[in-house]
């Protein structure tokens, strides 16, 4: 059973969170305080740290910093109001591996846990993924139909556009690999194969770019990463 640690000091969703992770099968650990996240962080030696940015005595960012002068594998997801592009760096420079703003559905937050909990970032295959429709930034996703919608704009995907916007949301303020996406949706792995994943990045680009909080960023020939 994995271990969750939990820091989170409005008491309402924390009773929410904590129980509804622990009916999905995880072992949830909840704090109120920095301080008390860092001793209980010693002490449970959780698999994955959930943390809320603002705390009482302190904040997330401050507990990863400090957690990763020793600890550079455990997952990190941070909670937040917070959106500003600032504060994702902020997050990410800190040693955060995601960044889920409230408010967040339970599923979604499960999702981004049993991702970072996998080996390769992927724990579930798009065509596994429940139907469902995800927030990215302003956007709403319909996922496995594959309908955008925004501000009462609807895009119909098609479904090689709508399976890599999956993956990437999968994967979201973590590094998708190239090759990754080639060998899950395309036959082989060739120069052709490549140019093709450019022209699909480049398409979801032009359709996220009514919000520009949301963008795909290009990490030079290793793959791409959706941040919002």
């Amino acid at each position: 059973m994995s271990k969750i640690l939990f820091a989170e000091d409005e008491p309402a969703l924390a009773e929410i969170v904590k129980e509804t992770l622990e009916l999905k099968g995880f072992s949830v650990v909840h704090t109120l305080t920095a301080s008390a996240t860092v001793a209980a962080y010693h002490q449970v030696k959780p698999d994955v740290l959930v943390l809320d940015v603002m705390l009482p005595d302190g904040d997330g960012f401050s507990i990863a910093r400090q957690i990763r002068q020793n600890d550079q594998a455990t997952p990190i997801i941070f909670l937040t109001s917070k959106s500003l592009p600032v504060d994702v760096v902020e997050g990410f420079e800190s040693g955060g591996n995601d960044y889920l703003k409230k408010p967040f559905s339970i599923e979604e937050l499960t999702i981004r846990i049993k991702a970072l909990l996998s080996q390769n970032r992927l724990v579930l295959k798009p065509e596994k993924v429940e139907k469902q429709a995800v927030a990215i930034g302003n956007y709403q996703f319909h996922y496995p139909e594959g309908i955008l919608i925004i501000a009462g704009q609807k895009r119909i995907l098609t479904n090689r556009e709508a399976e890599i916007l999956q993956m990437l949301l999968l994967n979201r303020n973590n590094m998708l690999g190239r090759d990754l996406i080639l060998n899950t949706l395309w036959p082989n792995n060739d120069y052709f194969s490549g140019r093709s994943l450019d022209v699909f990045i480049a398409k979801l680009r032009k359709y996220l770019k009514a919000d520009p909080s949301v963008f795909i960023i290009s990490i030079r020939g290793q793959g791409y990463k959706l941040v919002y």
